[in-house]
């Protein structure tokens, strides 16, 4: 059950401190659901200790995989043993799975389920019955899967089929859970499955696939996988999230004095573009990458104050930062100008990201104009603080306790605990940082 509490964020002179941020929600689901369809026991270090990556664990031993929680720590996450059943050996499940509020379980598992000739229900909680899942609808039924839905929309039924069929696929918009769900059912399929992207997204399935021995090809923003290969059980660590991160270098950003250094973060290219977007908005970033790390690239970030600037981030940039969105929203208000555009989909995620965050940040005194696709920001008159509603969403729950740090006023955060579907520590850290 969702925990619904208000926490209240009072304004800080300045941040500092260490950090490492919980393991990559991405990361952890990908690794996951690809030691089940493994040969062989996988150990994860490092997996994510939030509810929606705990999710992805019960829909997969649900199925029949033999996971083991080896070790937890509340800074390096968890450690898991799965034992792989290899592919397509998932078992029917007795019950109706639950993905809680992850639509990155529901969607990448749908891919994997697709090649299971049995039907699996899954279903999750309110808000994700009402997030978009066509996307993975129409390009795993022309595989040959049947999936049962409410108008596009969860519960699922998911009806497998022994073999699929090898399709190139050009979706409609960029999505790395589509691109994921495709790759992974192809992955079962006689043949080459391709996935034609209108931009490229991250690239966490391409690399997690390799990591467990698999061929995969890229050119430019095609994508593509041979059937029938089989996966070996690996050793694999998985970063501290760079999306996570992204609230402790916008706060260290926004206040005068402030220095963070966020260690062991990920690093992969494709998820770096807040770096990117935060050093044109006037943060100090010093990146340091880790030359030893395998895998995944990671890293330190030492993020420092820095005068505001204005920014764009256009329609080409959204896929790299479409969950730091938010949170630079939250910057802007502290004396920036953020406009974004090309990012209707933050409509569809856990809330309507453009129309929740609008009305929370105006709430506390922020001046922002919403749009169609994104949003105009603009940081010319202090925050008061004041009461926002997370609207069941984590990512905006952390936004606001970052952008009332900077207000002149105490902020109350209604539903505050949703921060824990990604990041159950945040407020904690935050606390500290501010000490």
């Amino acid at each position: 059950m969702r925990s619904t509490f208000a926490v209240t964020v009072h304004p800080a002179a300045r941040v500092r401190g260490r950090v490492r941020p919980p393991g990559d929600k991405s990361i952890s689901h990908r690794y996951a659901l690809l030691a089940a369809i493994a040969d062989g026991t996988s150990l994860i270090e490092g997996y994510s200790t939030g509810a929606d990556c705990a999710s992805t664990l019960a829909c997969l031993r649900a199925l029949g995989v033999r996971v083991e929680e080896t070790g937890r720590d509340a800074a390096a996450g968890l450690s898991l043993a799965i034992e792989g059943r290899g592919l397509g050996g998932l078992e029917v499940p007795r019950a109706t799975l639950d993905a809680g509020n992850s639509g990155s379980t529901m969607r990448m598992l749908a891919g994997v389920l697709a090649a299971h000739p049995f039907a699996t229900p899954i279903t999750g909680d309110d808000s994700l019955r009402r997030r978009p899942m066509r996307r993975i609808i129409v390009p795993l039924e022309r595989m040959g899967a049947q999936i049962d839905s409410v108008d596009g929309l969860p519960p699922l039924v998911v009806r497998g089929a022994d073999p699929l069929s090898p399709i190139v696929f050009a979706p409609e918009h960029a999505s790395a859970q589509v691109k994921s769900a495709v790759l992974f059912a192809g992955l079962h399929a006689p043949g080459v499955t391709s996935v034609v992207e209108p931009l490229k997204t991250r690239d966490h399935s391409e690399r997690a696939l390799r990591a467990f021995g698999a061929t995969v090809d890229e050119d430019g923003t095609t994508v593509s996988i041979a059937g029938r290969q089989r996966l070996s059980g690996a050793r694999l660590t998985v970063p501290g999230d760079i999306s996570s991160a992204a609230f402790w270098l916008v706060a260290a950003a926004a206040l005068p004095g402030s220095e963070v250094v966020v260690e062991q973060t990920g690093l992969n290219p494709t998820r770096t573009g807040i770096i990117d977007v935060l050093r044109r908005m006037g943060a100090h970033l010093d990146v340091e990458p880790d030359v030893q790390a395998p895998g995944e690239p990671l890293g330190r970030i030492v993020a420092r104050h820095g005068a505001p600037r204005p920014a764009v981030i256009a329609p080409e940039e959204v896929p790299g930062v479409i969950d730091e969105l938010p949170v630079l929203a939250a910057l802007a208000t502290l004396g920036g100008d953020l406009q974004v555009s090309g990012a209707a989909e933050l409509r569809v995620k856990e809330s309507d990201r453009i129309t929740a965050l609008a009305a929370g940040l105006r709430a506390m005194g922020g001046r922002i104009e919403e749009r169609p696709d994104g949003f105009h920001v603009l940081g010319d008159r202090p925050l008061h603080g004041g009461n926002v509603d997370a609207r069941h969403d984590h990512r905006l729950a952390m936004a606001f306790a970052i952008a009332a740090l900077g207000a002149t006023g105490p902020t109350t955060i209604h539903d505050a605990g949703a921060a824990a579907v990604s990041y159950p520590e945040f407020f904690s850290v935050l606390e500290s940082l501010c000490a």
